[in-house]
């Protein structure tokens, strides 16, 4: 299933690139990270991590387009007092790396400016790292958001800041407390 979908996402990407041969450009990106895990097991506030990847900008118009990205995503939190004790120890770090697709809609008002919104699918990189004493996993192997965010285009640079909002419990232990992450991205681009 992951192949066919891996697949037909290519072939867009193609046909999409091959239509807007004008509007199509290639970069590099980074920056920091600012996530919060939601639920009773989290502690609340945001933690610091990063982000790394490329990026595709093609429009289909001068004030239309699309950008899908590959993003490597560190996610990070810590534990609450008063949670899942039998599941997670008290004031643990929790580290989530993500390999992050988000396919973005791009509204460009002017030059200078670009609104970007749409999903984002994040596979769980380090799985091995979330699993519990009894071989269970605590974490999804997915996680499904929505993005949006806003873009300052400087001839080759990229500066840009976005919200993530997780759409679905990444809490795979079963049980009624719902863990969701929200990221605040901050960060450059250089366009190749």
């Amino acid at each position: 299933m992951k192949k066919i979908i891996a697949t037909a996402f290519a072939v867009i990407l193609i046909t999409a690139a091959s239509n807007a041969q004008a509007g199509f450009r290639l970069g590099i990106k980074g920056g920091t990270n600012l996530t919060q895990l939601s639920g009773q097991a989290f502690n609340q506030g945001f933690r610091a991590g990063y982000q790394l990847g490329g990026f595709m900008e093609i429009d289909f118009s001068k004030s239309i387009g699309i950008q899908p990205e590959v993003l490597f995503n560190q996610s990070n939190g810590i534990t609450s007092n008063t949670s899942i004790t039998n599941y997670l120890n008290n004031n643990q770090n929790v580290n989530l790396n993500y390999l992050s697709i988000p396919v973005l809609l791009r509204i460009n008002p002017d030059k200078m400016l670009t609104i970007v919104v749409g999903p984002q699918y994040s596979i769980l990189v380090n799985p091995h790292e979330t699993t519990l004493q009894n071989g269970q996993d605590a974490f999804k192997s997915g996680d499904f958001a929505a993005v949006g965010g806003l873009q300052i285009n400087l001839k080759t640079f990229r500066i840009y800041g976005r919200y993530v909002v997780g759409l679905s419990s990444i809490n795979d232990l079963g049980n009624q407390d719902s863990w969701k992450s929200q990221q605040i991205q901050l960060g450059i681009g250089i366009k190749l």
